[in-house]
């Protein structure tokens, strides 16, 4: 799948938000892994992503070359400052009509306007592919993040109390959230 914009942030700068591609495989795994350190909120920590340069550049052109999932990345005069992405929850009949976001941003960018536009873009990809539906999971603790996405149209629909359990703060509980799609050709 496909995707191109260029937004302005709330300090005036040009950011473009495009597919990513598979040479952007070396840009995107540095992000990743600068994000994942940045905050306890992330899936996972940086050492325990185990992708090589060209394994990331292969799961990103895979993306690209799909109709039904993206990962879009977000630059700023080159320099690559965030990611998101949307993928399906599974292939067969029950399932095919949701798809999972996931999101992460250089904290040197938050409050710029970043993360909105790239959950718009998510959810503008997502109606495209066909969702009916776009879910993710976001830390309780993760106060803007939470206010983000239901400023962009997803609510709550449950919570796991142990949903992660970090190496500082033990356990974290996960906020579960869902937005409908017009895009959803299921009922």
């Amino acid at each position: 799948m496909e995707y191109h914009k260029s937004i302005k942030l709330k300090d005036g700068r040009t950011c473009i938000l495009r597919n990513c591609t598979a040479n952007d495989g070396k840009a995107v795994l540095e992000v990743f892994n600068l994000t994942h350190g940045q905050t306890d909120w992330m899936l996972t920590y940086p050492e325990e992503m185990t992708f090589t340069v060209e394994q990331e550049a292969k799961f990103l052109q895979d993306r690209t070359d799909s109709a039904d999932e993206i990962e879009i990345l977000a630059e700023i005069g080159g320099k690559v400052i965030g990611t998101a992405g949307i993928g399906c929850v599974g292939r067969r009949e029950k399932l095919r009509h949701r798809a999972e976001f996931g999101i992460g941003i250089d904290k040197e960018y938050w409050g710029l306007g970043v993360g909105h536009a790239l959950t718009k873009a998510c959810i503008e990809c997502a109606e495209t592919a066909g969702y009916a539906q776009l879910e993710l999971d976001v830390t309780a603790e993760n106060e803007r993040a939470i206010a983000l996405y239901m400023s962009e149209g997803f609510v709550e629909f449950g919570r796991n109390p142990r949903g992660f359990r970090t190496r500082e703060n033990g356990w974290q509980e996960l906020v579960l959230m869902r937005r409908e799609l017009s895009g959803g050709n299921q009922e």
